[in-house]
């Protein structure tokens, strides 16, 4: 008999979101689709990020927002992971689908966070999450990139 290959959300089974731990969240666009090229959808989906900060829920280092997917490096202050992203994806879906005058799902079911350890991963994470733009060949320079930030800038 073939190994049961386990769906994503028996993946969250048995995971716990810590408050005061830094984690970088990755999200998914709906069958990958470049939703983000739009540069009008890009700032609906960083208003909702700015709102769950501005509410204490979170505490953002760093972010970009590809055209097909969301890295984000945040200290989780209240709450889980899971009812800030389920929140999160939810408003900006709702309202991009709004402006775009659309009924497509914006994002796929789920997410990915990873725990980070320590100050060094921070600032390599941090690292990482902004030079995404650079390695995935849209711009030569960081700065060219309108759909990022980074708390040390």
């Amino acid at each position: 008999m073939p190994p049961r290959i386990a769906h994503g959300c028996d993946l969250r089974k048995g995971r716990v979101s810590e408050t005061g731990r830094a984690y970088l969240l990755t999200a998914i666009t709906n069958q990958r689709r470049p939703v983000f090229t739009n540069f009008n959808a890009g700032r609906i989906l960083i208003a909702a990020m700015k709102q769950a900060e501005d509410a204490g829920r979170i505490e953002s280092f760093a972010w970009v927002i590809m055209p097909d997917h969301l890295h984000w490096l945040v200290c989780l202050n209240r709450g889980s992971l899971g009812a800030l992203m389920r929140d999160v994806k939810s408003q900006s879906g709702r309202l991009i689908k709004r402006a775009a005058g659309s009924n497509q799902p914006i994002w796929q079911a789920g997410y990915h966070d990873r725990a980070i350890r320590g100050d060094e991963e921070l600032l390599a994470t941090a690292r990482y999450v902004v030079a995404n733009p650079l390695r995935a060949g849209l711009v030569t320079r960081i700065a060219d990139y309108p759909l990022w930030d980074a708390k040390w800038l």
